[in-house]
């Protein structure tokens, strides 16, 4: 399931990079260290690919 918008994507790509080793996790905040913790890999880098364009820059509240 890709992020449905930019701010999703960034949070995803910064925990994806921490769990890597590339990032110390110490530099995370907000929803990147909770992603962190929760997702797979797999799952953070399905939610950090895809295109930026077209997307909100912060999810709808529902």
């Amino acid at each position: 399931m890709p992020a449905q918008s930019k701010a999703q994507q960034k949070a995803a790509g910064m925990a994806l990079s921490a769990k890597r080793g590339e990032t110390p996790k110490s530099e995370l905040k907000g929803a990147a260290k909770e992603m962190v913790e929760s997702m797979t890999e797999a799952e953070l880098e399905d939610f950090a690919t895809g295109a930026r364009k077209g997307k909100p820059e912060h999810k709808a509240k529902s």
